[in-house]
């Protein structure tokens, strides 16, 4: 596992021990970083199911303004913080602490990427606390990776749900904040 581009472009980093955790694979994260290259530069973004910080990591190397790195276990916390450190990056904040609990601080974001374990049964709930404490600034984007077969709901105005992207067992949904 590398970060792709940007100032960390091909460091390489710690990958989990174990299959506890699920990291978004090359192809991907590829073409996730495809969709969204010209919304990071200068962005708040949050990594809510952190894992082991690939995604937010790669958006501090593209340039983003900050990141906030969050997971409910102290080994994917561990993880993203080794990452951070062997990356050299700047910007990373990192949190212990559940989805949920997190989003009731209320900040606000340019960028959010869901990528929960692909049992996790919340993720509509995540959502849908994400559109009700309203914390994606407008023009914002949430990016969510899910199983292909995984139905996301939809959301009210001012967030749009958007086009969905199918690589093989993996779909990106993206929504948006007008």
């Amino acid at each position: 596992m590398r970060i792709i581009t940007g100032t960390a472009r091909g460091r390489r980093l710690k990958e989990p021990a174990d299959q506890a955790v699920r990291p978004t694979t090359s192809m991907v994260k590829e073409a996730l970083f495809s969709i969204i290259q010209f919304d990071i530069e200068g962005r708040r973004v949050l990594d809510l199911f952190a894992g082991t910080g690939q995604l937010g990591l790669e958006t501090l190397s593209r340039g983003a303004k900050s990141c906030d790195f969050v997971d409910s276990t102290k080994a994917s916390i561990e993880l993203v913080k080794h990452n951070i450190k062997a990356s050299e990056l700047t910007g990373g904040r990192v949190f212990l602490s559940d989805a949920r609990s997190f989003l009731q601080k209320r900040e606000r974001y340019d960028l959010i990427f869901l990528d929960p374990p692909y049992d996790f049964p919340h993720l509509d709930r995540i959502i849908q606390d994400i559109v009700t404490f309203d914390i994606l600034h407008k023009n914002g984007i949430m990016v969510c990776e899910t199983k292909r077969e995984a139905e996301l709901p939809d959301v009210e105005a001012p967030y749009e749900k958007g086009k969905e992207y199918r690589y093989g067992k993996v779909k990106l949904t993206i929504y948006t904040r007008v």
